[in-house]
Parts: structure tokens; C-alpha cells; sequence
């Protein structure tokens, strides 16, 4: 965090939140170089699996003087995913919102390691081209603002990922990126992200070898997979009738998605910095879950609040990738997502094959739909005869206008017939 005459800040102690990628990694010797200061080293558990393995060594012979790793696992789910699941928010229509969801978690542990441990900053390991800055920078402004932040790919001399390989040989840091093999990934309880390499190249299709949490669905069984997943108030509580946690029901749908190939996205989204950029996603079990939910949705919430909440997951979606969690208006937008979901209770059965997702079955005990009432047949509660005037009235402006038009002669949408041209009989 340079000052405004170049100069860098008086920094004794930072918390850095620490992957052990090779952004992170090479981080760590380049704090203590650049700012003479004590390294702390903060990993949240999100589910990254074998990602975590060997972290406390790394950390501290890359010279951090301790490290933090916290399963933050059923937080992520119960107070993250979950409200993302009950407002329906997807970025530009196909982004589930894996990493974005996860930065202010992340943050907001990281700032509570750095107050409990003293120090003056916090450091992270997002590039200034990306929108990860920006999502942990207004938590830690959210949360407390007199931390000093620090971002090193805003300041060094390293412009690539093959500057940084360089670097981290130099420093004997071992990394498992190669210039062969250059991904960023980023992986959690939602999803896998991939972006770089041969990705940067929207023409390019993504190599098979990438994928690492779903098959292809040309791989996936011949046969479909049935699953039933049960709601209590917009939040997921049992599958196939066994009651679960949210971090294990979450995991356990995406073995089950993954091995079906369902919930792979290629996508070219806009950035908050104002350029595109191309990601692959693999959200298995949230791909489930958010099919699941709206099935569970379609007959259970009548149709102004369906369609007004639709309306508002798409500026509750901007929140969230734009790093604006925690924010007044987030906050809000909960409160009027909760009183919808009172009664999105019930099951949803979905057939899974070959990457699709096929909704085979649900109901609920507040189910707005009435078989009674949809029939073609007569019914006690609907005469058929009625909708004669509710056309009438409906359709009303449309006809008063097309009135004016043709007593003024324009814009009528057809040309009046000559009737001289037909013989009477």
C-alpha cells in the first residue's frame, strides 16, 4: 500500500490470507523484504481438500512466523451459500457466484486474526487487473478500516505467472504451478474455478485433463440417477431422506453431480474493473441445489413475489461479486428474501444424466398449485365464461388506442380492406 509519494508504510506486523498457491507463496519472502515486517499466515478450511496439506511447513519456511487454517466449512454453507441459494442470484445467467460468495468470509476472519494477533495490515494475493481486490478490500473497509492493506501485485516488478515461478526459484519456494501447466484455480465448498493458460483464448475449448471435480458428460453413466432433496424454509435439509449438515449435504451432492457431469460453465463474464474475462466453473451440487429450489419455488411463492424476486436476485448477484456484502443494502435484501421463503418447504425429486439436471417431482404442504383448478374440466372455483371480461378490461389500453389510431390515420398496424374489390353475392 504505497503512499502518495511512493514511499511504502511503516508496517511491524501483517496477516496474510494464504493459499499456498503460487501467488501467496511468493508473497510471503516479498513482505519481509519490501517491509521488514512479521508474517502471519491466515488459511480459511473452505473445503479445498489436499489444497491444505503441508500448509503449516510451507508457511514457515517461506519465513512466516506462524499460520492460521480454520474450517470455517458449515459457516460457509449455513450463513453464505444458503442465503445465495434462497435469492436465486446468478450472475449473468450462468455464474453460481463460487469464489465471489467466499471472499468476505474469508476477509472477515482475516481481519479478526490481525485484530486478535496486533497486527497493523493485512496482505492478500489478487492481482489488480481482477475482482477479488476489490471483495477483500471493502470487507476489511467494512469491518475495520484503520487496518492498513497490502497488495502486492499492485507494487512489485512481477507482471506474470512465469515472473513468479522465476521468483519463487529464486527464493526456493516450491510451487506446483508450472509454465506448462499455468491454471488459477480457485476451489471451495460451491465450486472449482479455472482461468489462464490456453483459457485466455476464448476460442480455445477447455482440455478434458482440467476438470477436476466432474466427468464429461459424455463419460458420465449410461443410466440417470434419481435424487430427492427436502426444504425447510428455503434451506436444504435432507437428501434422499437422510438429514445432513449444510457443509455435507453440499459435499455429497457434488460427488453425486460430479459423477454426472452436471454443472460445467464456460463463461465470459464482465469484471467490476471493467474488462471481460473467461473462467470455467465446475458447480456440481450447487447446480443441483439451485434447480431444486426454484422446482420447490414455482409452487409454493404466487406470481408477483416470483417475479418481483427475480427483479432483485439480479442487483443482490451484482452485490455479491462486486465485494459489497456487507453492506447495508445486502442486509436488506435478506430481511425481503427470508419473508419469502416461510413457505418453501417441501421435496423436489430431480433426475440427473449426461450433465443435465431433469426435474422429476415436487410438492409441498403449501403448495399453491391445484390440480382442481388447472383442469381443462369445470371447476366450483373458476368459470371459464369470467375470462371474457377479464380480457375485456385487460386488453382495454390496447384497444383505446388502436381507437385513436384509427380514427387518425396512423400507426394502424394494417391497411383497410377495399371492399369493392369483392363481389356480393
Amino acid at each position: 500500500m504505497l503512499k502518495k509519494n511512493g514511499t511504502k508504510p511503516s508496517i511491524k506486523k501483517v496477516v496474510l490470507a494464504y493459499s499456498g498457491g503460487l501467488d501467496t507463496s511468493v508473497i510471503v519472502p516479498w513482505l519481509k523484504e519490501n517491509y521488514a515486517c512479521e508474517v502471519i499466515c491466515y488459511t480459511a478450511d473452505i473445503c479445498q481438500g489436499e489444497e491444505l496439506s503441508g500448509l503449516p511447513a510451507k508457511a514457515t519456511a517461506t519465513g512466516a512466523s506462524k499460520i492460521y487454517i480454520e474450517d470455517l466449512q458449515e459457516e460457509f454453507a449455513s450463513e453464505y451459500l444458503f442465503p445465495l441459494l434462497r435469492s436465486g442470484a446468478v450472475y449473468e445467467g450462468q455464474y453460481l457466484l463460487g469464489t465471489s460468495i467466499a471472499r468476505p468470509l474469508i476477509a472477515k476472519h482475516l481481519v479478526k486474526v490481525a485484530q486478535s494477533e496486533g497486527a497493523d495490515a493485512v496482505a492478500h494475493g489478487c492481482t489488480g487487473k481482477g475482482n477479488d481486490q476489490v471483495r477483500f478490500e471493502l470487507t476489511v473497509m467494512a469491518i475495520d478500516p484503520r487496518l492498513k492493506v497490502i497488495a502486492p501485485w499492485r507494487e512489485w516488478d512481477i507482471t506474470s505467472r512465469e515472473g513468479a515461478l522465476a521468483y519463487a526459484a529464486a527464493h526456493h519456494v516450491p510451487v506446483s504451478s508450472t509454465l506448462k501447466s499455468i491454471y488459477s484455480r480457485d476451489r471451495n465448498l460451491w465450486h472449482l474455478s479455472h482461468e489462464g493458460g490456453l483459457l485466455e483464448d476464448p476460442w480455445n475449448s477447455p482440455e478434458e485433463s482440467m476438470y477436476q471435480m466432474s466427468v464429461s458428460p459424455e463419460s458420465a453413466p449410461d443410466q440417470p440417477e434419481i435424487v430427492e432433496l427436502e426444504f425447510a424454509q428455503g434451506n436444504p435439509v435432507k437428501l434422499n431422506g437422510v438429514q445432513m449438515s449444510p457443509a455435507n449435504l453440499i459435499r455429497q451432492l457434488n460427488r453425486i453431480g460430479g459423477r454426472h457431469g452436471v454443472g460445467r460453465i464456460d463463461l465470459v463474464e464482465n469484471r467490476l474493473v471493467g474488462m471481460k474475462s473467461r473462467g470455467v466453473y465446475e458447480t456440481p451440487g450447487g447446480t443441483i441445489l439451485v434447480v431444486a429450489h426454484h422446482e420447490l419455488e414455482s409452487i409454493t411463492l404466487d406470481r408477483e413475489t416470483l417475479h418481483y424476486k427475480e427483479t432483485v436476485a439480479l442487483r443482490y448477484a451484482e452485490l455479491i461479486y462486486y465485494g459489497q456484502w456487507f453492506t447495508p443494502l445486502r442486509q436488506a435484501l435478506d430481511a425481503f428474501f427470508e419473508k419469502t421463503q416461510e413457505h418453501i418447504t417441501g421435496t423436489v425429486r430431480l433426475k440427473l444424466y449426461k450433465g443435465n439436471v431433469i426435474s422429476a417431482g415436487r410438492r409441498s404442504p403449501y403448495s399453491l398449485y391445484r390440480e382442481d383448478f388447472a383442469t381443462f374440466g369445470k371447476d366450483s372455483v373458476y368459470d371459464q365464461s369470467d375470462a371474457a371480461g377479464f380480457i375485456t378490461l385487460f386488453g382495454l389500453p390496447l384497444k383505446v388506442q388502436a381507437m385513436r389510431d384509427i380514427t387518425l390515420g396512423t400507426h394502424v398496424h394494417f391497411t383497410e380492406p377495399d371492399y369493392s374489390k369483392f363481389k356480393r353475392d
